[in-house]
């Protein structure tokens, strides 16, 4: 009978850590992983990821040292400095002992280091699928930290942003995206990280020879001048990392970019860059680029 007890009394002291190592499986950039349910120490490296994470409600225990996204601070706040967003810090992520480790882009290859210190997932979203991709990155959040309900209620809302913009967009012409860094200018079309916004929202390309390429095509003002789209939307690398304030209107404000129907009619469209550059993915970020978009297409002529 004693040892009946004791036995007993083993099993009962067992369930908190079966409990513990209790396993759910989540859609990742590298296919379906398993991972522990419900981490409750997270190390994030990814911005967008962040992003989603405190939408969901989910803090950070270790964050990069620059999150670059003045909103995602508040997110960040409180969070063990664990690298940058380029190179996790080893020592400092073996120090914080975390259940789960979140990378994503720029990160990304970093992924068979991390993964000695704890289980490691790439939640990279490349672009090609950004609002599918930030769709699934939302619902595998949500089953991961038991947020479902609230996945799915922001996935409606993301959904109603998403109509909103494309409601605004209906009809008002053709749009070439250009990105500024600094002086230089390149174009981005369908099949590119920023093609979604002609895919999803249904926007007519003012230039459709481009061949896709994610990461766009670096094009002169003759370019623009000779696709004279209806609509300029513009995204400012130098403002998305901190390199610069606004540079774009500067670069863009030349004899050639003015004699398009876009620029003459103010129908120049400049997104938050870092919501897009960084954070692209993010369903916070993406809902501030489709206000953006709303509010550009939306505007008296």
């Amino acid at each position: 009978m004693y040892l009946f007890r004791i036995i007993a009394l083993l099993a009962t002291l067992a369930l908190p850590t079966a409990a513990s190592a209790e396993t759910i499986e989540i859609q990742t950039a590298q296919g379906s992983v398993r991972v522990p349910a419900k981490p409750s120490r997270v190390a994030v490296f990814d911005m967008a990821a962040l992003d989603t994470l405190d939408l969901l409600g989910v803090k950070a225990a270790g964050v990069p040292d620059r999150v670059f996204l003045p909103e995602l601070k508040s997110a960040a706040a409180g969070g063990e400095v664990v690298g940058t967003l380029f190179e996790p810090n080893l020592e400092a992520l073996s120090a914080l002992d975390p259940d789960l480790i979140i990378l994503g882009g720029r990160s990304s290859p970093k992924a068979k280091f991390t993964s000695r210190i704890a289980p490691t997932i790439d939640m990279t979203i490349d672009g090609q699928e950004l609002v599918r991709d930030a769709e699934a990155r939302l619902q595998a959040y949500g089953r991961l930290f038991g947020r479902e309900q609230t996945a799915e209620d922001e996935k409606q809302k993301f959904n109603a942003a998403i109509a909103a913009a494309r409601d605004a967009a209906k009809g008002k012409g053709r749009a070439l995206i250009v990105m500024t860094n600094g002086p230089k200018i390149s174009a981005f079309g369908l099949g590119s990280r920023f093609g979604w916004i002609h895919s999803t929202l249904q926007i007519e390309p003012a230039v459709t020879t481009m061949a896709p390429s994610i990461h766009g095509e670096a094009v002169s003002f003759e370019f623009v001048r000779k696709a004279d789209p209806d609509w300029l939307i513009v995204v400012d690398r130098a403002m998305a990392i901190g390199a610069g304030d606004n540079q774009a209107r500067a670069t863009l404000d030349n004899e050639l970019v003015r004699d398009t129907k876009a620029w003459k009619s103010g129908r120049v469209i400049y997104l938050p860059s870092a919501d897009l550059y960084i954070a692209g993915g993010g369903i916070q970020a993406m809902t501030r680029v489709l206000a953006a978009l709303t509010r550009g297409f939306s505007a008296p002529q």
